[in-house]
């Protein structure tokens, strides 16, 4: 179970200290005044608990610092300290009052019994990847590759690219953090984080 309060303290401390644009005060009051720190990363699979979202956002934004270091070197400045925090932090800003908690029948040692699930509730049906872009946007100005890196950090498995579209592989050869995002949040989903699914 994660440390909910602990988690919101290092998000905050790392968002504040590389978060400067404008907006930034803002776009931190609405993760505040809604779920942003107690929803789960997932319904049923990786940090399906509250706190997971947090979790998870801090753990795509270490990996995510940790990728641009091992690929282009400590001096690197291709990508600043804003924009793998901006990137990391903020990618799925989309599951924001996402899920609630109902409760369901489970059968345990031959008895039924009634345990609390998330449930997806979607009230803005714009997507994933897209729709953190668009929510971050309402608040902070996003550079193109920023924007790019958060609306196909999800890389194949985006339902866009289940549906056919071609769009991600050119997203891929034209900004190199969309793949550098995707590869920081596949890490931190299988290596970092626990699936409620295979427990």
């Amino acid at each position: 179970m994660s440390d909910i309060n602990a988690l919101k303290a290092e998000f905050l401390q790392e968002y504040n200290a590389h978060i400067k644009r404008s907006g930034a005060d803002q776009l931190l009051e609405y993760l505040s005044n809604n779920d942003f720190f107690t929803a789960p990363a997932s319904g049923r699979f990786h940090l399906a608990e509250a706190g997971g979202l947090c979790q998870h956002s801090l753990n795509v934004y270490k990996r995510l610092k940790a990728i641009v270091r091992s690929e282009f070197g400590d001096d690197q400045r291709l990508y600043s300290d804003e924009t793998i925090a901006v990137c990391g932090l903020l990618h799925d800003v989309c599951k924001v009052n996402y899920y609630v908690t109902e409760m369901r029948n489970v059968k345990e040692g031959g008895n039924w019994v009634q345990k609390p699930y998330y449930k997806v509730e979607e009230k803005f049906p714009y997507g994933h990847g897209e729709k953190s872009v668009f929510i971050i946007s309402q608040y902070i100005k996003l550079s193109a590759e920023e924007a790019m890196a958060i609306n196909w950090h999800m890389g194949g498995f985006d339902e866009r690219v289940k549906g056919g579209s071609n769009a991600l592989s050119e997203a891929l050869a034209k900004f190199k953090l969309v793949l550098l995002l995707h590869v920081a949040d596949i890490e931190a989903t299988y290596l970092d984080e626990e699936r409620a699914d295979i427990k």
